[in-house]
C-alpha cells in the first residue's frame, strides 16, 4: 500500500508486506558499476517483487561513501519502474545518518532501512535515540534492520516495543526465527505483541524466509533474491496463497544454496552468482572483501547447475 506523493515527488509506503529484495552494489575498479546495478534493479522489477531495498548489508552500504549512496538511490528510483524503493542509512554517526536520511528522501526512496552500527559497544538507550532522531527527520517511514551478525548489537523484544512507538516506524526487521515451527509462531507473536498495529515484521536469513512467513511475518527480506528472485518470489507466493506446504517443500529444494550462504556470508555468494552469470564483473566487491574462493564457485557452478537456477 502507499499514500500521496509529499512536495518531492516522494511516494511512501504506508505497509510492508511480500518479499523485499535487497540487490547488490556492484563495483567495477573500485567505482560504482552503474549499469550492471541498473540491470539488477530491472531484473527484479521484471520478476515483480514488492519492494526493493537498496544499500543493505547485501548492498556494502558500509562500504560506500555518501556520493555512492545517494547515486544508487537515484539509479534503483529510475529503474524501478515504480516499486517502492527503500535505502540503507546506517552510519555510525547520528549526524551522518540523518545525512543519508535527507539523500534518500531527494532521491525519491519510499523508505529507510536503518540499523544501529557502530564501533563502540551501544546500549538501548543510545539506540533509542538514534531511531528517535531518525524518525523526527522526516516523513519517510523506517524500517528497523536488527542485523547482530554485523553490527554486534542485539535487540530485545522490549526494545522492538519502545522504538516501534516512535512515529514512522514501518516494520521490524528480524534475524530469522527457530526451526521449531511452534517455536517459530510463537517466537513472532511474542515481538507481535509488543508492536503497534501498524508496525509489521519483517524475516532475513535467506534459509528462514518461508519458515518466517509460515509463523506469521509479513515480509521477507531477502539477499540472494535480489540477484535470483524468481525462487524466492514462488516461496513468498506460495505462502500468501496459504500453500504453506508447497513454500517448506520450495525452501527445501534449495537446502544446497542456503549451506553455502551458511558458510560463505550471502553477500559472497550473491556476488558469485551476479559474476557467473555475466551480472557483475569480476571481482564486484568493495575490497578487502574479496568473493569466494576457485573451489567454492566451482561448487556454486555444479549446484546453480542441478538447481536448475543457472539461466535465471
Amino acid at each position: 500500500m502507499m499514500t500521496s506523493p509529499d512536495s518531492t515527488g516522494t511516494v511512501p509506503v504506508t505497509a510492508l508486506t511480500g518479499l523485499s529484495a535487497f540487490p547488490l552494489t556492484p563495483l567495477k575498479d573500485g567505482q560504482l558499476d552503474q549499469t550492471a546495478f541498473a540491470g539488477l534493479v530491472q531484473r527484479l522489477v521484471a520478476a515483480g517483487v514488492d519492494s526493493i531495498t537498496v544499500l543493505g548489508s547485501t548492498g556494502s552500504y558500509m562500504y560506500l561513501d555518501r556520493a555512492e549512496r545517494e547515486r544508487v538511490i537515484r539509479l534503483a528510483v529510475q529503474h524501478a519502474a515504480g516499486i517502492p524503493v527503500l535505502a540503507g542509512v546506517g552510519a555510525m554517526r547520528t549526524e551522518h545518518v540523518l545525512a543519508h536520511i535527507d539523500d534518500a528522501r531527494a532521491a525519491g526512496a519510499a523508505g529507510v532501512l536503518l540499523a544501529p552500527v557502530g564501533y563502540q559497544r551501544l546500549d538501548d538507550d543510545e539506540v533509542f535515540e538514534l531511531f528517535r532522531a531518525a524518525t523526527g527527520r522526516s516523513e519517510l517511514p523506517v524500517v528497523v534492520y536488527d542485523n547482530p551478525s554485523t553490527t554486534h548489537f542485539t535487540f530485545s523484544n522490549q526494545l522492538y516495543g519502545r522504538i516501534a512507538q516512535l512515529p514512522g516506524i514501518i516494520s521490524i526487521k528480524i534475524p530469522g526465527v527457530p526451526a521449531d515451527p511452534e517455536k517459530a509462531r510463537a517466537h513472532v507473536a511474542a515481538i507481535r505483541a509488543v508492536l503497534p498495529e501498524q508496525v509489521g515484521i519483517g524475516v532475513s536469513g535467506d534459509a528462514f524466509g518461508a519458515a518466517g512467513l509460515i509463523a506469521g511475518c509479513d515480509t521477507w527480506f531477502t539477499a540472494v533474491g535480489g540477484t535470483i528472485p524468481v525462487p524466492m518470489l514462488g516461496i513468498t507466493r506460495a505462502v500468501q496463497a496459504g500453500e504453506p506446504a508447497k513454500a517448506l517443500a520450495l525452501s527445501e529444494d534449495l537446502q544446497p544454496l542456503w549451506e553455502l550462504i551458511g558458510q560463505c556470508g550471502s553477500l559472497r555468494v550473491s556476488a558469485a552468482i551476479a559474476e557467473r552469470q555475466g551480472l557483475a564483473a569480476p571481482d564486484c566487491l568493495p575490497l578487502p572483501v574479496q568473493g569466494l574462493k576457485p573451489d567454492q564457485r566451482a561448487q556454486l557452478a555444479l549446484m546453480l547447475d542441478r538447481l536448475g537456477l543457472a539461466s535465471l
